[in-house]
């Protein structure tokens, strides 16, 4: 790591802050690895106190990954991959507001979200995530020998989606389906975690809803035990980017009546293996 690269670690199970980094500059390859290896280890890393243009978030993206567009949201002019996700004082429902994995109905979901944060409420709104690989490691060996051959099928119309997603507003949609391994093996890291989630997980393949029921609500529990996670107390001009492969994250809902606006990047991935 280079000196200017200050890490400092915001819990125990995932989760640190990078200070002195202004994004919007242009990062030699240096930095730009030193921030990827703080990504890999720490699952989860934010940046406070940047001002970033539309055009500067998308640079600092395109140094992390390749922006993709979210397929229920028109993005911002000049910058479709750029999603304003935005609550409304009007409205008592978040978009995020349970615990997912961003799009795993793609069949290769996102390797990582950006999001930035633009207007706040006084008070509330945190980002709470989950370390999938610490879940794994937790479930008894039995139990790792059960989930080894098993897959899940996603699916962007779950019921628990739509109840908590402002983009499923409109009743005609298109449903976008896609299953992948219970237990994911992560392309950079090699380890291995649990990956299913609330949001989007319908069933096991091969079984039906009520047949999977039991395990999915069992493992839904396990991989959001409080020692998995860590959560952020957004400010305006913060930055947070996670892997999508190996966490969870759920958008707190406790500032009604106030206005929450973010911008949010999602980066391409591969295929779960």
């Amino acid at each position: 790591m280079p000196p200017t690269l200050d890490i400092r670690p915001i819990a125990g199970a995932l989760g640190a802050e990078i200070n002195s980094v202004d994004l919007s500059r242009d990062l030699t390859d240096t930095l730009i690895a030193a921030i990827r290896h703080a990504f890999l280890d720490y699952l989860v890393v934010y940046f406070r106190d940047q001002t970033l243009s539309p055009a500067q978030f998308m640079a600092f993206a395109r140094c992390i990954g390749k922006p993709m567009e979210y397929p229920f949201v028109k993005g911002l002019d000049g910058f479709p991959e750029i999603t304003a996700v935005v609550k409304r004082p009007d409205q008592t429902v978040a978009f995020g507001g349970n615990w997912h994995t961003d799009t795993t109905y793609f069949v290769a979901p996102p390797m990582a979200t950006m999001l930035l944060a633009r207007e706040l409420p006084p008070k509330g709104g945190d980002t709470q995530f989950a370390n999938q690989y610490l879940a794994y490691d937790a479930l008894s060996d039995g139990m790792k020998s059960l989930l080894s051959g098993l897959r899940w099928v996603s699916r962007s119309d779950k019921a628990e989606a739509s109840r908590t997603r402002e983009d499923r507003s409109t009743a005609e949609r298109t449903v976008l389906i896609a299953d992948h391994p219970v237990v994911r093996t992560h392309p950079e890291t090699g380890r291995k975690s649990l990956f299913v989630n609330l949001a989007h997980s319908a069933h096991f393949l091969g079984m039906t809803e009520e047949e999977s029921a039991p395990l999915l609500q069992f493992l839904f529990q396990h991989q959001i035990r409080p020692e998995f996670t860590c959560r952020f107390r957004w400010a305006p001009g913060s930055v947070a980017l996670w892997d999508n492969r190996c966490t969870l994250h759920s958008a707190i809902n406790d500032y009604n009546g106030f206005r929450r606006e973010m911008h949010r990047i999602a980066l391409a991935g591969d295929v779960p293996v």
